[in-house]
C-alpha cells in the first residue's frame, strides 16, 4: 500500500510526534505528542480534544447502481438510510468472516461516501464493481479533523452557518466552517459528543489552527492516537482487526448483530452468516482487571485452569481508575459477574462487566437522553 501523508505533518512534528514510528492505513500517524496521553484524555472527557484521523480511507461510490452495489457487498440494508445519514455497516467474505468495518455517508439516492479502516474493502469493491453500473473512486485528498468532547458544539457552532445543535447523532451535512467548504458529521470514536470535519488537504492546516485558536481559552488541545486508543477502549469501541482474533471472526462474535439484515436480498456472505448465527466460538466481552496497569493484548483468559479466551484491546483508565480489557471469550464464560483469571507476566484476577466501561447508557454521545 503506497504511503499517504497528512497535510498536518508539520503540526504533528511541532507537537513532538515521531511520524516514522507508526503508520496505519498507509499513512504515518501521530501516535504520541510531548503531552501526556492521560492529560489529553482529560481534555476529551472534560473539554475537547482535536484529533487528525485523516488516515481513514474514503471511497466515493456513485451511479445508477450505487445502492444495489453497496447492498450486495455490505451486511446491512443501505436502502433504509436517508440522505444525511451516517450508516454503520460491515463487510464479510463468502464464509461470513469480517474483512472490514465501514461508515456509509449517504449524500443522495445514488451518491455515497464510504469511510473504512485497515481491512480489505478495497479488494472486495474492486472484485464486484464491474458487475454494476457504478463508479468507485478513492478520495486521497480529503482530510478528517475530529473535535471530541463536551465543549465541541460550543466551540464549532459560532463558526458555521449550519445549525450544528440540530444535527442528530450519526448525521452529516455539507456546509462551511471558518469560511471553508466542509462536510460536518456528528460522531467520532471517543464516547463523547463530537464532530468530524471533512475538508480538502489544502484547507486542513487552516482549519486545524482555527479550531485550536478559538478553543484555546476553553482548554482545547491537540490529542494523539495514544489518547484515541484510551478513550475508544473506555467507550467499548472496537478496532478492526485487533478485536477479531479468529482470523475469520463473524459479526455475531463481536456482538454486531444490529449490522446484519438477513431479510434483505442476497449479499456476500449472507448464507454463511445465517448458518453461523448461534454458533459463536467466542463473544467480545468487557473485563475489569485487578491490576495497576494495562494488560498486554494477547494474554490468555483462564477459568478453572483452562484457556477460555484471549485479551484483545486494553488500557489503564486513569479517568475510571481501573485496568480495562476487551476479550474474545467462550460464550459460557461471558455472564456479567463471572470471575476469571488473566495469564500475563503473572496471574491477574478479572471480572466480566458491562460494556461500554465508560458511560454505559451512552448519554455522553446522546445528551438528548437516548440509550441506543
Amino acid at each position: 500500500m503506497s504511503k499517504r501523508q497528512s497535510a498536518l505533518n508539520d503540526r504533528h512534528i511541532a507537537l513532538g510526534a515521531d511520524l516514522g514510528v507508526v503508520s496505519w492505513n498507509g499513512m504515518p500517524i501521530p501516535q504520541n505528542y510531548r503531552t501526556d496521553p492521560y492529560d489529553e484524555t482529560a481534555a476529551v472527557r472534560y473539554r475537547a480534544g482535536l484529533f487528525d484521523v485523516s488516515a481513514l480511507r474514503m471511497i466515493n461510490v456513485s451511479g445508477k447502481d450505487a445502492l444495489a452495489f453497496l447492498n450486495h457487498v455490505l451486511t446491512s440494508d443501505i436502502s433504509k438510510a436517508k440522505p444525511g445519514d451516517s450508516h454503520i455497516s460491515n463487510i464479510v467474505d463468502e464464509n461470513g468472516a469480517l474483512i472490514d468495518d465501514v461508515i456509509v455517508y449517504v449524500d443522495g439516492p445514488a451518491e455515497f461516501r464510504i469511510s473504512h479502516g485497515g481491512g480489505n474493502l478495497d479488494k472486495a469493491f474492486a472484485a464486484e464493481a464491474g458487475k454494476y453500473e457504478v463508479k468507485v473512486e478513492a478520495d486521497n485528498d480529503v482530510h478528517i479533523l475530529s473535535l471530541q468532547g463536551p465543549l465541541s458544539l460550543e466551540i464549532l457552532a459560532p463558526h458555521t452557518p449550519l445549525d450544528l445543535s440540530a444535527l442528530p447523532y450519526f448525521h452529516h451535512a455539507k456546509s462551511k466552517l471558518f469560511g471553508k467548504d466542509v462536510r460536518l458529521a456528528r460522531g467520532g470514536y471517543s464516547a463523547e459528543r463530537g464532530y468530524e470535519v471533512f475538508c480538502s488537504s489544502k484547507d486542513a492546516p487552516f482549519l486545524w489552527d482555527e479550531i485550536l485558536k478559538v478553543g484555546k481559552d476553553k482548554g482545547v488541545m491537540p490529542v494523539s492516537w495514544a489518547c484515541l486508543d484510551i478513550v475508544r477502549v473506555e467507550g467499548g469501541l472496537l478496532f478492526f482487526p485487533y478485536d477479531m482474533t479468529h482470523g475469520d471472526t463473524t459479526p455475531w462474535e463481536v456482538r454486531a448483530d444490529w449490522s446484519i439484515d438477513l431479510k434483505k436480498p442476497d449479499f456476500i456472505g449472507k448464507s454463511a452468516l445465517a448458518a453461523k448465527k448461534g454458533k459463536e466460538r467466542s463473544l467480545i466481552t468487557g473485563l475489569e482487571v485487578i491490576a495497576d496497569k494495562a494488560i498486554a493484548p494477547g494474554a490468555k483468559v483462564m477459568a478453572g485452569g483452562k484457556q477460555v479466551g484471549v485479551i484483545t484491546s486494553t488500557t489503564y483508565s486513569q479517568h475510571l481508575m481501573k485496568s480495562l480489557a476487551m476479550a474474545q471469550i467462550e460464550p459460557s464464560h461471558t455472564r456479567i459477574g463471572t470471575e476469571l483469571k488473566i495469564a500475563d507476566d503473572r496471574e491477574w484476577s478479572a471480572t466480566v462487566v458491562q460494556m461500554p466501561f465508560y458511560d454505559p447508557l451512552r448519554r455522553r454521545t446522546h445528551p438528548e437522553g437516548a440509550s441506543a
